[in-house]
């Protein structure tokens, strides 16, 4: 059974922690810990202050960081056909933006429109950024296979890795859709060869 820590003691621990931060922080130590890059990676970001355990004895306000992505119109729904991938550039012109849009005609995690399957991902394979474009398998609704190592993403199940040596889904590009103009506002994962999404 874990001893209760008191008061006295997490104000020697937080004492002892800053005091540790700023030892680390003259030595060149990085202090960005593993939540906080990926709250911030590849994003604009904004902080707004959120509330943990709503309701409860526990309830606190955590600061909280909100991406602000582009918005770019990307394609027309009416204009889209089954198994026919429309490419586009997202989140900007820079290296490994190259995208695509497709209307897979089943229903696919974060599909817009009247079916929920239209879905639109970054071409640029996770694992050491081989190219995908022409890659699209519509018998499986799968990108892939990469021609560095094979590495084969399921485009129904939000890209996430079928087979290969990645270790991460394929960056699926979020979509809105306003009356028939499907735009791109968002990346779900972290794009690769930039350290973060909008900075290459």
């Amino acid at each position: 059974m874990k001893p209760e820590t008191t008061d006295s003691a997490l104000a020697t621990s937080k004492g002892t922690s800053v005091e540790t931060d700023q030892a680390d922080k003259r030595r060149g130590k990085c202090l960005v810990s593993r939540r906080d890059f990926l709250l911030t990676a590849g994003l604009a970001t904004f902080t707004v202050m959120v509330t943990l355990n709503a309701g409860t004895p526990r309830a606190q306000q955590v600061p909280a960081a909100v991406a602000t992505y582009p918005r770019k119109l990307i394609a027309k729904l009416s204009q889209l056909k089954v198994d026919r991938p429309v490419d586009f550039t997202y989140p900007d012109e820079g290296a490994y933006s190259e995208s695509m849009v497709v209307k897979l005609g089943v229903q696919a995690g974060g599909g817009i429109g009247p079916d929920s399957d239209v879905v639109a991902f970054n071409y640029t394979c996770t694992h050491q950024g081989g190219p995908m474009s022409g890659t699209y398998k519509a018998a499986d609704k799968a990108l892939g296979p990469c021609p560095l190592h094979l590495s084969t993403y399921d485009l129904t199940r939000h890209g996430i890795l079928i087979s290969g040596q990645a270790y991460q889904s394929l960056p699926q590009v979020l979509l809105e859709l306003d009356g028939d103009d499907i735009y791109a506002v968002g990346i779900f994962g972290l794009v690769f060869g930039r350290f973060d999404n909008l900075q290459g």
